[in-house]
């Protein structure tokens, strides 16, 4: 009868009563009674709340052995509820609790076994008990045996576990277990990667009002992962975690206030979320607070405050930390510079699979930096950051093919390389791959995509583009005239034929003869392509691509390149 007074199933709810009947119960010995008692009076059901009445009625139970009771008596000594804090007393009532079956007791067990509470710090034993509360049905332990696979804690690292573990915890209504799915699917952890059940999942999670969960779907609404982009919603959204003391949603609100994304830019604001965020331990805004006072954003500019949050944000396993206090030690910025410690710490970063830190790494062993000099260890480390997408990593594999670098020369691996890391926006890719196609290395000679790199590459301010560009210019003026060849461009494009219009807007491009304008070149460009001039289009395409006289648009870009080819 006890519990149909408190479900309100088969007669009208009564809280009064059910504490009258539990009271009863109670007094009778029933260790159910005395459990339901000491809930009554530990949350004010039908009666005044008193801390201490339920401590006596949980104890009561728990002696009767109850391991509902003895739960709830452990937790009773773990906070200090009715009774001064006892970490031992919490342990040994847990332990009662986990022996007697209570998937929640067993839970609590494991967590006490982690965190040193009331025992001996032992993953082993905290990973069986997860376990045994996992397989009890308990979303909490199904969540943290998850936790023991990804991250080899009193087991072996097992990423298929680690998505079971976790899918089991987030249908089960788990918040926390719902991120952790949604992460899986984002990163293809134990998984096929999958961006829109990452996004449901982070939603599941961020509804559920989990603050991880919210800086989930933040990141989904700001990278356009697995949804349609919008900056307002990721703003929101991060808000909304932060506000929930979340250290990554305060970093991620912090970028928003740094970059003015879906809200107006306030690099003070981002400061102090930052500092936030690294004061509370977390390794990215740790990270973060260094470049603030690297770069003078939202705070003075201070190199040693910044070498600190890098040592800090290092220490704490971020390789975005550890690449940048390589940096420090390499550049002597915040501290005395050290070559040794730099090739360590991005040594360290590299492993982490950051591709940055990769072909720094690779940079190390290329010059022997810090470490003894070997071209074949930094083509092998140039190569897995130019593999995982990284510019500076395809412009330095470029350059080992092109010299022989630790492998053997393949001119047109070389301008393979060059071209991903230049269409990538990396300036000294895109001199390289101009020289490439000023002396035919790797692929057919053309003047005119070599003096178009050039200028892509000079406008970003390398300096050997530059003077490459100059010299080219030079050697034309010698030549011709440039202002007949204009003219001879300009009315060849305008009786229709499409290589002069493609010309034509090149002389705009570089103000060859005439005066410089971006959107009459690339109004010229458009004209070449859509009559089918393959140089045009190619043109064309890196108009759209690098935003050249028009918005960018990388979809656009794409189409008139395979138009191109």
């Amino acid at each position: 009868m006890e519990y149909i007074y408190s479900s309100g199933n088969g007669t009208t709810k009564d809280k009064k009563k059910a504490f009258q009947r539990y009271l009863k119960s109670a007094a009778r010995g029933n260790n159910v009674g005395q459990y339901n008692l000491g809930d009554c009076y530990f949350f004010g059901i039908g009666t005044t709340k008193d801390e201490g009445k339920a401590f006596h009625w949980y104890l009561k139970s728990a002696e009767g052995k109850n391991s509902n009771g003895q739960l709830s008596l452990g937790n009773c000594y773990k906070y200090g509820i009715g009774k001064t804090k006892n970490d031992d007393n919490a342990f040994k009532w847990y332990l009662k609790s986990a022996k007697g079956g209570n998937s929640d007791g067993q839970f609590n067990l494991a967590t006490c076994y982690f965190f040193e509470i009331g025992t001996t710090k032992d993953e082993k034993k905290a990973f069986q008990w997860y376990l045994k509360s996992a397989k009890g049905g308990n979303s909490d332990g199904q969540f943290c045996l998850g936790c023991c696979y990804e991250n080899g804690i009193g087991t072996t690292k097992n990423e298929k576990k680690t998505f079971q573990w976790y899918l089991k915890s987030a249908e089960g209504g788990n918040c926390i277990g719902q991120f952790s799915l949604g992460k899986c699917y984002n990163n293809g952890i134990g998984t096929k990667k999958v961006e829109q059940k990452a996004f449901k999942w982070y939603l599941k999670s961020a509804e559920g009002g989990n603050s991880n969960g919210q800086y989930g779907l933040g990141t989904c609404y700001l990278n356009g992962i697995g949804t349609t982009k919008d900056n307002e919603k990721a703003f929101q959204l991060y808000l909304k975690s932060a506000e929930g003391r979340n250290s990554n949603g305060q970093c991620g609100l912090g970028y928003c206030y740094l970059n003015g994304i879906g809200t107006t830019k306030d690099k003070k604001k981002a400061f102090e979320l930052y500092l936030e965020s690294a004061r509370g331990g977390n390794s990215i805004g740790q990270y973060n607070l260094g470049n603030c006072y690297l770069n003078g954003d939202g705070t003075t500019k201070n190199e040693e405050q910044a070498f600190q949050w890098y040592l800090k944000s290092a220490e704490g396993g971020s390789s975005y930390g550890q690449g940048n206090l390589g940096y420090c030690y390499l550049n002597g910025i915040g501290t005395t510079k050290n070559k040794e410690q730099a090739f360590q710490w991005y040594k360290k970063c590299a492993e982490e699979g950051n591709h940055l830190g990769e072909n720094n790494l690779g940079y190390c062993f290329h010059g022997g930096i810090g470490t003894k000099k070997d071209e074949e260890k930094a083509f092998q480390w140039y190569r897995k950051s130019a593999e995982g997408g990284n510019y500076w990593g395809q412009n330095n594999l470029g350059d080992c093919y092109r010299n022989g670098i630790g492998t053997e020369e393949d001119e047109e691996k070389a301008f393979q390389w060059y071209l991903k890391s230049a269409e990538g926006g990396n300036h000294s890719g895109q001199n390289n791959l101009g020289y490439c196609y000023k002396y035919g290395i790797g692929t057919i000679k053309d003047d005119e995509k070599a003096i178009h790199w050039y200028s892509i590459s000079a406008k970003g301010g390398n300096s050997y583009a530059q003077t490459s560009l100059r010299n080219v210019n030079e050697s034309k003026k010698t030549k011709d005239d440039e202002e007949k060849i204009f003219c001879w461009y300009l009315k060849s494009a305008k009786e229709g034929n499409t290589d002069g219009q493609n010309k034509l807007g090149y002389c705009y491009l570089l103000g060859i003869g005439t005066t410089k304008d971006d959107k009459k070149a690339f109004q010229w460009y458009e004209k070449s392509a859509k009559g089918g001039n393959s140089s045009g289009q190619y043109s064309l395409a890196n108009c759209y691509f690098y935003g050249i006289g028009t918005i960018q648009d990388r979809k656009k870009a794409i189409f008139w390149y395979i138009k191109s080819s």
